[in-house]
């Protein structure tokens, strides 16, 4: 590409907005176009915002210096430019979807309110800075409050609500909390730091609808029968990418929007980079593959295709959960946490002071743990996972899961 080309931006999450600020270091000024009205921001932060410990601004992202506020509807492949609701039309030379992802609403009876066309007062989803502020408008203590899902999110949003002083019940549809992560011992100790809070978990329960008076929220019944009063309800179900988009403009689309190893789509003029893209089968939904994919990205659109950085194939990515404060929860999982016949397992557990530390090792390389409390260790261990490399004979992998120096 030459300097000259314009390169426009769809979304000003954590991947759009890093794609254009290393464009712009690269002297290749890119136009962001974001959705929502606030300063882009670290969604993975929300959390904290809603426990209260940060303030929105503390979680902004450094603004880019061409940010256009508006919803695009339309993307124009022959003409290429991309249409606002506002009526604007934007052009391009290359376009860059970064739209991210959407909450997956599960299918509750009296979830959606048909007269207003949205969620009856008192429910919320938890994935945009709008819904942060809304359940902190909406939060005191005493209130009463049901978390729809027991993932990353759920977990994150139940302590953040019962630190705010509300009486939290957590439903969960699965046998235990973050199964998709963590092994039945590091869940174990996730559910342990939530009812020691305070938060009421139900796991193996399924919420069959939600009941309204007027058009507010005031109860959640479940598929036993049980009838759960509620204030407040949070679904937190998991997100799924937001390729609405790309498959109207007749783009290549599975689970989210097919890129190669340049982050092409279907069409050679249009990339896909974080939660909306999908690459060799697998769409992340991680900030560390959005980054990744968005520096990549930056290089290759600035000219520098020849550069090793200008390919991406893939990100062995880890998930971290870091909830500071008084009650303290921090908690990585990466790759493989259950092992196979054949593997070495190595697992400490300090139950006084709530950790665990759990590798899988095949054929004397590290696929996979579990590491939940004081997380010095997990620097070390993720750097030897991502290495691949054959472990040495003398026997570190205890010294790594012991030593506090690694991260």
């Amino acid at each position: 590409m030459t300097s000259n080309e314009r390169v426009v931006v769809i979304g000003s999450g954590l991947a759009g907005v890093r794609l254009a600020r290393r464009l712009g270091e690269l002297g290749m000024p890119a136009t962001l176009i974001g959705e929502e009205e606030h300063t882009p921001y670290n969604r993975v932060l929300l959390a904290e915002v809603l426990a209260g410990r940060y303030a929105p601004e503390v979680i902004a992202l450094p603004a880019p210096s061409e940010l256009t506020r508006g919803r695009v509807v339309r993307i124009d492949r022959e003409m290429r430019a991309v249409h606002l609701a506002d009526g604007a039309v934007i052009a391009y030379d290359k376009l860059v979807l970064a739209t991210g992802s959407n909450p997956v609403l599960p299918p509750l009876r009296g979830l959606w309110d048909p007269e207003r066309h949205e969620f009856p007062d008192g429910v919320h989803a938890f994935r945009t800075m709008d819904d942060c502020l809304g359940l902190s408008k909406a939060v005191r203590p005493g209130v009463r409050a049901v978390v729809i899902g027991g993932g990353l999110l759920g977990v994150s949003a139940a302590r953040a609500l019962a630190l705010r002083g509300a009486q939290v019940v957590l439903a969960q549809q699965g046998e235990r909390l973050m199964e998709r992560q963590l092994d039945p011992s590091a869940s174990k100790l996730v559910r342990r730091h939530l009812t020691d809070l305070g938060v009421e978990v139900h796991t193996e329960t399924r919420v069959r609808a939600v009941r309204t008076v007027g058009h507010a929220v005031r109860s959640v019944s479940m598929a036993d029968g049980y009838t759960l009063d509620a204030d407040l309800v949070v679904i937190a179900c998991g997100v799924h990418p937001r390729a609405g988009l790309a498959q109207e403009a007749g783009l290549a689309v599975h689970k989210g929007v097919i890129v190669d190893e340049e982050l092409r789509t279907s069409d050679p003029h249009i990339h896909a980079i974080g939660d909306c893209a999908q690459f060799e089968g697998t769409v992340y939904g991680l900030a560390t593959p959005a980054l990744e994919q968005a520096d990549v990205l930056a290089e290759l659109l600035a000219g520098n295709a020849d550069s090793p950085a200008a390919r991406y194939t893939g990100t062995r990515a880890l998930t971290r959960l870091t909830l500071a404060g008084q009650d303290f929860l921090d908690l990585a999982a990466f790759g493989e946490t259950e092992p196979r016949p054949g593997d070495d397992v190595i697992q400490l557990a300090d139950a006084t002071r709530g950790t665990y530390r759990k590798v899988v090792v095949r054929d004397d390389r590290l696929v996979g743990g579990v590491l939940v409390g004081e997380l010095g260790t997990v620097g070390a261990l993720a750097r030897a996972w991502e290495g691949a490399e054959p472990l040495p004979d003398n026997g570190p992998l205890l010294h790594l899961l012991t030593n506090d120096g690694g991260s």
